[in-house]
């Protein structure tokens, strides 16, 4: 009976290791953050966990450098460089309590014992923005390099009207 009650004390301790070292790691995941700039400074996205949208700051600059649909393409591009960095964030804590085959990327993607046929869709390209380059726009607008702001030139051409 004694090596019984032995067995289910050891049972029940690594039960208790396993649950703090999950909660431990929940912690982990529940205060990922991520913060990145545009290379030029304009631009500055924090993310939190699972990559969402937690701050965004533009310079007063942001808005005399560039135009509207560049700003914008700006935007995207430094938030999912902060949405890359904090998922390396949540793999890195994450492959503390998988088991060393296992990809962390996968088990967050939902995918890991899934084929690529069971979960792809010819419809819509899937990105993992932790493991793929942004891609970037190439602008070919001439007011650009002129550095004419578009805030500017819509007053002027309110002032004149």
């Amino acid at each position: 009976m004694d090596d019984h009650r032995a067995q289910v004390e050891e049972l029940l301790a690594d039960y208790r290791r396993s649950r703090e070292q999950l909660t431990s790691v929940q912690r982990e995941l529940a205060a990922v953050s991520a913060t990145a700039s545009s290379p030029d400074g304009t631009v500055e996205a924090t993310v939190g966990p699972g990559g969402k949208l937690v701050g965004l700051v533009l310079s007063e600059l942001a808005y005399r450098r560039h135009r509207p649909e560049q700003l914008a393409e700006l935007i995207v591009q430094t938030v999912a460089a902060a949405a890359a960095s904090a998922a390396e964030d949540t793999y890195q804590a994450l492959s503390a309590v998988l088991p060393a085959a296992a990809d962390p990327a996968a088990v967050v993607a939902g995918t890991a014992d899934l084929q690529p046929s069971e979960y792809a869709s010819d419809e819509y390209e899937t990105v993992d923005l932790g493991r793929q380059p942004v891609r970037r726009r190439v602008d070919d607008d001439e007011d650009n390099e002129q550095r004419e702001s578009w805030l500017d030139s819509e007053l002027i051409n309110r002032r004149v009207r």
